[in-house]
């Protein structure tokens, strides 16, 4: 398949997006003044040890303190299966200094989520000073060349007799003894670099910063698939040439600069995909569709048949809606950057091998996502449940605010509601105050009911409490707000 990045630069913000075949898959974006912090590893202070949770809170520097749990913070290599759970009262104390690793950025009102178990990576290497162990990516399926670049690095290894542990990633695949050794060599001076610094600095502080998006995407997105990664920017492409250079040569040929005077993204159709991602429904081209609701605990997403009516029978229709829609999810989950649990309520179908065709089609469509995505199959209800690890904040928590009308609720109440809300008001204001009458501020649409489908209860109300009511709207309130003034 016939794959591009497309790199969009402005000095506010860094946008990536993958195409394939024309159509947008990933959408990534990254503000200048709120850059994620996953990878960055800081001298952190402890702020507060919980042994209830078996966790801590540690402060780093940023607004939120961040999260460790006692999982995080032992090793793998000190972790035995018969041995009795760490006891983090016993690791960590009030006030002290401990380097750790962001494993995952800030989301809603979590602060980010801790490791002690570093690791620093590269195009072709992930380095973990703590460990001995040489792992190999599961996408290298090649049995042959996995033992050939698991020896390789061991030799080269060896060869510069460096300690620790090392993950070849999937785009070592084809890596010759001295692109290897050059990874290897990089890692380790960056690492003796980080332990320089940490002697002498003060916690909170930041010992090693994680590479900006523009640079992120050559290291982490290039594969053989790819076949240019287009940037609008001039200076960013020399910057990204230099860098290519230095890790992986071949890349280089893939850099383009789009010169074009109509923007990048629009020539690609991602505005019209972003403004997509960023709405509640998405219609199906067979003419159902999808209902996305994402909360703080997981996502949710249900499908509907619409306006699809089929052409054989209702189990066909929904078979072909279901269908289409485990493709759809699965590309929406990718551009969203969904994270966490994901539940998807497919149209039930009465039909077993149905069932298990959507099922499987689903499984086929996640298995090209780069991130960890696991689904756990299909709960009493006939829901399906996934988890898709979570890193980074979704682009909705990147691109969005809370409303401030219904404080991100998705919905206010009505304009009925708010009419009973003054009328029993009124009644409390006028046992309150001595007045001769009261004045009610409120929005266009409630004043409008108070005086059309309320107006026998507002008569009631005056003969009952012996006073005037006064009404005065005020375009300026939402729905919900309202005054009563004693006049």
């Amino acid at each position: 398949m016939s794959q591009e990045i497309l790199i969009n630069i402005t000095p506010m913000e860094t946008r990536v997006a993958l195409v394939e075949n024309g159509v947008p898959q990933e959408i990534h974006v990254e503000r200048n003044n709120k850059r994620g912090l996953v990878g960055n590893i800081y001298k952190g202070k402890v702020v507060r040890v919980l042994p209830g949770m078996q966790a801590a809170f540690i402060d780093i520097g940023e607004a939120r303190t961040a999260f460790l749990h006692v999982d995080d913070l032992v090793p793998r290599s000190n972790k035995k299966t018969d041995a009795e759970p760490a006891d983090i009262s016993r690791l960590l104390h009030d006030g002290q200094q401990i380097i750790v690793q962001v494993i995952k950025d800030p989301v809603g009102s979590k602060g980010a989520r801790l490791s002690a178990e570093l690791s620093i990576a590269s195009y072709s290497l992930v380095y973990m000073p703590a460990l001995e162990h040489i792992g190999i990516s599961q996408r290298i399926e090649d049995e042959e060349e996995r033992e050939r670049l698991k020896a390789t690095l061991t030799s080269v290894i060896d060869e510069l007799q460096v300690n620790g542990g090392y993950i070849l990633r999937t785009v070592a695949e084809g890596a010759t003894e001295n692109e290897l050794r050059n990874a290897v060599s990089f890692l380790n001076r960056a690492w003796d670099d980080l332990v320089e610094r940490k002697v002498s600095a003060t916690a909170p502080c930041c010992l090693y910063e994680d590479l900006p998006l523009y640079k992120r995407v050559l290291r982490d997105m290039v594969r053989p698939e790819i076949e240019k990664i287009r940037v609008d920017s001039r200076e960013i492409l020399e910057k990204l040439t230099s860098f290519a250079n230095k890790f992986n040569p071949e890349i280089v040929r893939l850099l383009e600069h789009y010169p074009g005077e109509r923007p990048l993204f629009y020539l690609y159709g991602i505005e019209d995909e972003i403004t997509k991602a960023l709405q509640r429904k998405i219609d199906l081209k067979s003419g159902g569709s999808l209902v996305f609701d994402q909360t703080e605990a997981m996502s949710t997403i249900d499908v509907n048949t619409g306006a699809f009516v089929g052409r054989r029978n209702l189990e066909e229709t929904i078979y072909k809606t279901n269908l289409e829609a485990a493709a759809a999810i699965a590309r929406q989950m990718r551009i969203r950057n969904l994270g966490g649990i994901i539940i998807v309520d497919f149209i039930d179908m009465q039909n077993t091998e149905h069932r298990r065709q959507v099922l499987r089609a689903f499984e086929k469509a996640v298995a090209r996502d780069r991130v960890r995505t696991t689904i756990s199959g299909v709960t009493e209800l006939g829901l399906v449940q996934a988890t898709r690890k979570r890193t980074s904040q979704s682009l909705g928590q990147i691109m969005c605010a809370e409303c401030p009308t219904c404080q991100g609720r998705g919905y206010v109440k009505s304009a009925e509601s708010i009419s009973y809300e003054i009328l029993r008001d009124i009644l409390r204001a006028a046992r309150a105050y001595e007045c001769d009458s009261l004045q009610v501020l409120a929005s266009p649409s409630v004043i409008e009911y108070l005086l059309e489908e309320d107006s026998s209860q507002v008569a009631d109300l005056e003969k009952f409490i012996g006073r005037t009511i006064q009404f005065r709207v005020e375009s300026l309130y939402p729905l919900e707000q309202f005054d009563i003034i004693p006049v």
